[in-house]
């Protein structure tokens, strides 16, 4: 098979760091989503370990990357569970923390057969309450950090000693408390933010003029903003214009851990030298086909079938429109 721009590099694996959530989720697929009180019956159920940072980690660890992840459980049955689980999956847990008298994070989640989902998530705060120092030798063996807004604490200090390492620190910028995003953003090179979290930080709601309002705020960091199935948009920093690439069309299924399948195949992307166009298309596509399995991060994608299916995606789906 021919090589791609978007096969791995030789030599080993690039290695990225993740920081922030790990929770055990139990997903149930039903018909519908409630519209009121009731009872409702779903169909098919499984118990997993994911999160915003974990599900990242696990698309680099699938995408063929060396996953590490920074994150919290309780000393309980729940966080051995978890731990357990992810190890499985392929995922460095050695840096984990086991927080004395706190309970794991857990979430219930109803996904509906157009694929959308209604979560109920619970996080023990006291899973946070200790926050680990972190310099600049603690991540200089990583090409990569990727952080998300779960534990803002640990996410700054992270932020801060990559750059200090000369190393990509990257933000999933996601909806967060009062205050989050605007601590974090500052320190990270390269912002990739949800849709809603934008809007609300932009306020507006055209996609091209928040992500110019953004850059503006942000102006040392690669800034970008996802919309599921409207595709993403970024700020092309060689060019100073704003592009868009349409999102790759499938059935969904399943959108849960979409958005952390995006940040984990950018961040290994990053990691490995690929240029922002390509990195956006790689991310979009395991993104997408995540979305076609039912069982939030379990859905992602191997390299391989992220790089055929690229192959068939229409390369001039990206446009670059001037700022407005």
């Amino acid at each position: 098979m021919a090589s791609s721009a978007f096969d791995p590099p030789s030599g080993p694996p690039r290695r990225v760091l993740c920081v922030g959530a790990a929770v055990l989720d139990t997903l149930f697929r039903v018909r519908s989503l409630p519209t009121g009180q009731g009872k409702i019956l779903p169909y098919e159920m499984l118990q997993v370990a994911e999160g915003m940072a974990s599900s990242a980690a696990f698309a680099v660890a699938r995408l063929g990357g060396h996953a590490s992840l920074w994150g919290a459980v309780g000393d309980d049955a729940t966080g051995d569970r978890i731990l357990t689980d992810l190890g499985k999956s392929g995922i460095d847990t050695d840096g984990m923390l086991r927080a004395e008298g706190a309970r794991s994070a857990v979430s219930t989640i109803l996904i509906d057969d157009r694929g959308e989902r209604l979560i109920v998530p619970f996080y023990d705060a006291r899973l946070h309450d200790t926050v680990r120092p972190v310099a600049a030798r603690d991540v200089s063996s990583f090409d990569a950090v990727l952080v998300d807004v779960r534990w803002p604490k640990l996410a700054l200090a992270t932020l801060l000693a990559a750059r200090e390492a000369g190393k990509p620190a990257i933000l999933d910028g996601d909806v967060a408390g009062d205050g989050v995003i605007e601590m974090l953003a500052p320190a990270a090179s390269h912002i990739v933010f949800s849709q809603p979290a934008a809007e609300r930080l932009a306020g507006a709601t055209d996609l091209r003029e928040i992500v110019g309002r953004l850059k503006r705020k942000y102006d040392q960091a690669f800034v970008s903003v996802t919309s599921g199935e409207n595709g993403s948009y970024w700020f092309d920093d060689t060019t100073s214009e704003i592009r868009h690439l349409t999102a790759p069309e499938v059935n969904a299924v399943d959108t849960l851990a979409a958005g952390d399948i995006f940040h984990g195949a950018f961040a290994l992307a990053i990691a490995e030298g690929m240029p922002i166009e390509e990195t956006m298309r790689l991310s979009s596509m395991a993104a997408a086909l995540k979305c076609q399995v039912f069982g939030g991060r379990i859905g992602a994608p191997s390299r391989a079938e992220v790089c055929d299916a690229l192959r068939d995606w229409n390369v001039r789906s990206v446009s670059a429109p001037h700022i407005p």
